[in-house]
């Protein structure tokens, strides 16, 4: 039994631009760089492949375009450039159930919380929650990916 992870596609996308700073952006560093990074550096551990994309153009047509579609999509909803909030129910509306939509933000944001689940986020975590949870994420996310190509 082959125990290795198979690549499930999961994106995040898009980073705000202080996020960039490991991309060779110039953003203003705000520990962003390490979070872009541990994200990276976990995806790796599991074998799991990781896209981050910057823009809105960049994310519907490279995802919906994508094959096997994404089993998770990764938003930071604090990112007002990247309009997450209009883009994920147009990824929603046309990956429909087989992509998992995930936000998250900075504590205490319940408002932006509401709107970023009524878009057709799945789930709405702070960035700590997420944070701490990363690595089972992933994981879960990889494995349905490895149940629905053997059905």
């Amino acid at each position: 039994m082959n125990q290795k992870v198979p690549d499930a596609g999961i994106y995040s996308a898009p980073m705000d631009h202080s996020y960039r700073t490991l991309q060779g952006g110039n953003g203003n560093g705000r520990n962003g760089g390490r979070f872009l990074a541990k994200i990276q550096e976990t995806a790796r551990k599991l074998n799991v492949k990781v896209e981050f994309v910057k823009n809105d153009k960049d994310v519907i047509e490279s995802i919906v375009n994508a094959e096997p579609k994404p089993s998770l999509i990764i938003f930071d909803l604090n990112n007002l450039s990247a309009k997450p909030l209009t883009i994920i129910p147009k990824l929603k509306s046309k990956l429909k159930k087989e992509t998992n939509i995930i936000g998250f933000l900075s504590h205490l944001q319940g408002d932006l919380k509401v709107k970023a689940l009524e878009a057709g986020c799945d789930m709405v975590v702070p960035r700590s929650a997420f944070s701490q949870n990363l690595p089972q994420l992933l994981r879960r996310h990889a494995t349905e990916s490895e149940h629905e190509a053997e059905v």
